[in-house]
């Protein structure tokens, strides 16, 4: 069972089939679509229905938690914080998305705070890690917010829209996470 977790101003859940033309929205914005590693554009019908079930179905079998990121004082959803495990290694992967009207609030960067804290502390991992394009530095200055390391480039790794993209990463073990949190 995912848990639902809260910050300062956000409350971050389990997204819910209610969600589909919020996520459909907001994930299908071009802009938000293009620096992201898998969002399509446009945005299909019924495709945030499907990844609203088959991500139910990884958090359940506790695979993966992908987390609605809502404000607490509307509860508007605003993006997702994603945190998909590789049990055998006792390793996460961070990914996110913020909707474009969101972008600039910390939100994210307070987001993934919270889940990095949850990875470590409730779920016990050894390291969290991310990428992003490395034609987003916005992504990239959220993984450095939250104390993530700068671990390397991977030239022409993705191929997406008719263009191979280089990719960054970022990681934090359970050691630098509790040297930052003494």
């Amino acid at each position: 069972m995912q848990p639902t977790l809260e910050t300062e101003r956000l409350i971050l859940r389990a997204f819910n089939l209610a969600d589909a033309s919020r996520v459909q929205k907001l994930a299908g914005n071009i802009e938000v679509a293009s620096t992201t590693l898998s969002i399509p554009y446009p945005y299909p019908d019924g495709a945030a229905e499907e990844w609203i079930s088959t991500n139910t179905i990884r958090a359940s079998n506790g695979e993966g938690f992908p987390f609605a990121v809502t404000r607490k004082d509307d509860h508007a959803l605003i993006g997702c914080m994603s945190l998909n495990l590789s049990k055998p290694d006792q390793r996460g992967e961070l990914s996110y998305w913020s909707g474009k009207p969101y972008w600039g609030h910390g939100y994210a960067t307070e987001a993934a705070k919270r889940v990095i804290q949850f990875g470590f502390e409730q779920l016990e991992l050894n390291k969290i890690m991310a990428a992003a394009m490395a034609k987003n530095p916005s992504s990239s200055n959220v993984m450095k917010k939250v104390g993530m390391k700068y671990e390397g480039e991977f030239k022409q790794h993705i191929f997406k829209w008719g263009e191979f993209e280089d990719l960054v990463f970022y990681g934090l073990t359970r050691a630098d996470y509790e040297q930052l949190n003494r």
